[in-house]
């Protein structure tokens, strides 16, 4: 499935190298765990047990170059998941969020700007849970983003300004999120 070395994602850890196994007696059983170093969080570690399907099923592969590319170019047609309900909104934000789709990523990071465009055009707040739901979703899809292009996260947003021809006023402009 996946080798040492590889880069992989995982929950909501994000961007992990997978850096082997190992065993780790844990009730008295002896059981096996990849070994998982979070790209963009030093000092951590993650063990999956190699044993446990649900928790294997949350280790994916990074996307390639030219599919993060074709995923950039497509940001313009897709539709932002805006959801009016906050509760309905956290929830399938969360969902969202803690799953890794990169297209449901997009649409939700592309409702969170928009809105809050919105709201500091009309002088009010953006919502607390709205701004952490939409840097929880940046850091999942820079991160993977940033590894795979070779730079830094904080470049991302810059990059796929540039790759679909965004102004700068907006993060991915205006055009491409109305």
């Amino acid at each position: 499935m996946f080798s040492n070395g590889d880069a992989v994602l995982y929950g909501a850890e994000g961007v992990c190298r997978l850096e082997g196994s190992t065993q780790r007696e844990i009730g008295g059983k002896k059981l096996e765990y990849y070994v998982l170093k979070p790209v963009y969080r030093a000092g951590s570690t993650v063990f999956v047990p190699k044993g446990n399907e649900t928790l294997t099923a949350k280790m994916r592969r990074v996307l390639s170059p030219e599919e993060i590319h074709k995923l950039i170019q497509e940001i313009p047609e897709e539709k932002e998941l805006w959801i009016e309900n906050e509760g309905e909104r956290r929830a399938e934000y969360g969902r969202i969020v803690s799953g890794g789709d990169r297209r449901e990523l997009i649409r939700v990071i592309k409702a969170l700007y928009q809105r809050r465009q919105k709201q500091q055009e009309l002088g009010k707040k953006f919502h607390l849970s709205d701004e952490r739901f939409l840097k929880e979703a940046e850091e999942k899809l820079h991160g993977e983003f940033a590894l795979v292009l070779n730079i830094q996260p904080d470049q991302v947003t810059a990059f796929i300004r540039r790759e679909i021809g965004a102004e700068e006023e907006t993060e991915w402009g205006e055009s491409a999120i109305s």
